[in-house]
């Protein structure tokens, strides 16, 4: 079938046709509005992660009876040491003891040849003897010119030359009697008494050696008494007193020892600028001179707000604490003061004062590690 258009009127009828399937094609082809489309449903938020703090790890700040302590350290000595030295020169005949045999006070512990020394004194006394003779002569005449004074048969002046011969010879006598009790001295001193009773800690010479006067035989020390020289800044000593305790961690002993100061060094060292303070043991059982030791000296107790000192973290400009607050982590920057150990305690671990933090709050350790500050958290101490 064919159709005709006849004039205007036709085309503007085919023109309006051809454009209403334009639009009706270009509608069914084109994608569908957004709102004719539905919306697929939005996904669900992520809750955040509330961490758990075990309780092992928290820890309440409040006040604390805190003990003062003063960091010592040093060697054991033995308070009563004795160095025995030959008191005369000579061979060696006689030394049996070695190093850890026991000695009493007064045993002989060395003898050194007295042939020489005998034989001296011997001579010596001879020497007084002879004086002694001179004073018996003397003293005969002295006797004689008296008499014959007193029957007018010599003068005065005589008798008074006896008189003086009889004194000189007096004097020469008893300087004869010194003499031998110096070497009578002598020939004791060749043998050697322990004056205290301890341990041989050190045999210096061997018998036979040919030794002089004060040369190192012997050293003796007495381990019933053993005390801890520990070396102190003079601003450390101005607190320390006499009768202070200290609890002590001494070289290949686990268990701690309790020490008393003793003595206080009254003048500072010159080299070093340090003062001496003397610690005496309380229990010696076992211990050995020359150990080293170290440990805390109790100089007072204050009541503080006190936690352990590795709760403080210093990762930051300044110190902080790390606390749960309001289920969150939440820093406090503090201040140190007092360190000491707790009062009355067997913890042995540091703890320090500290202002800036709450009474009460909930501080953690540092077994913690670091945190960030508002992470959310969940734990009770």
């Amino acid at each position: 079938m064919k159709f005709k258009i006849k004039g205007w009127g036709g085309v503007v009828l085919l023109s309006a046709a051809m454009l209403g399937g334009a639009a009706w094609y270009m509608r069914s082809t084109s994608p569908k509005s957004d709102a004719s489309v539905a919306a697929p449903p939005a996904a669900n938020a992520v809750a955040p992660t509330v961490f758990e703090i075990p309780a092992s790890d928290t820890l309440l700040a409040v006040e604390q009876r805190l003990v003062n302590n003063l960091p010592v350290s040093g060697n054991l000595k033995a308070v009563n040491t004795v160095v025995i030295k030959s008191r005369v020169a000579g061979e060696i005949t006689e030394l049996q003891l070695r190093e850890g045999d026991y000695v009493k006070a007064g045993q002989v512990v060395a003898r050194i040849d007295p042939t020489e020394y005998q034989r001296r004194l011997r001579q010596i006394e001879q020497q007084a003897d002879a004086a002694k003779a001179q004073v018996d002569i003397a003293k005969r005449q002295y006797d004689n010119n008296k008499s014959l004074v007193d029957k007018g048969f010599i003068s005065v002046t005589a008798l008074e030359t006896s008189l003086s011969n009889l004194t000189g010879a007096e004097a020469t006598y008893k300087a004869a009697l010194s003499g031998a009790d110096v070497a009578r001295k002598v020939l004791d001193d060749a043998v050697l008494t322990s004056p205290i009773s301890g341990q041989v800690s050190a045999r210096l010479a061997q018998p036979g050696e040919r030794v002089a006067i004060d040369m190192r035989l012997l050293e003796v020390v007495d381990l019933n008494s053993l005390e801890l020289e520990a070396t102190l800044s003079p601003a450390d000593s101005i607190d320390v007193r006499i009768g202070q305790q200290a609890t002590l961690q001494l070289e290949g002993r686990e268990q701690p020892v309790t020490a008393k100061v003793q003595r206080i060094n009254p003048s500072v060292l010159a080299g070093s600028r340090s003062v001496l303070v003397y610690l005496r043991l309380d229990n010696v059982n076992g211990l050995r001179q020359g150990l080293y030791g170290q440990g805390q000296l109790a100089l007072g107790q204050h009541t503080v707000l006190a936690i352990p000192l590795d709760s403080v973290r210093t990762d930051k400009p300044q110190p902080y604490v790390q606390v749960i607050e309001n289920n969150q982590i939440k820093h406090y920057v503090v201040k140190t003061g007092l360190r000491g150990q707790l009062a009355g305690q067997t913890d042995t671990s540091t703890w320090v004062e500290v202002s800036g933090l709450p009474v009460n709050s909930t501080v953690l350790r540092s077994t913690a590690g670091a945190l960030r500050e508002g992470l959310p958290v969940k734990g009770k101490p």
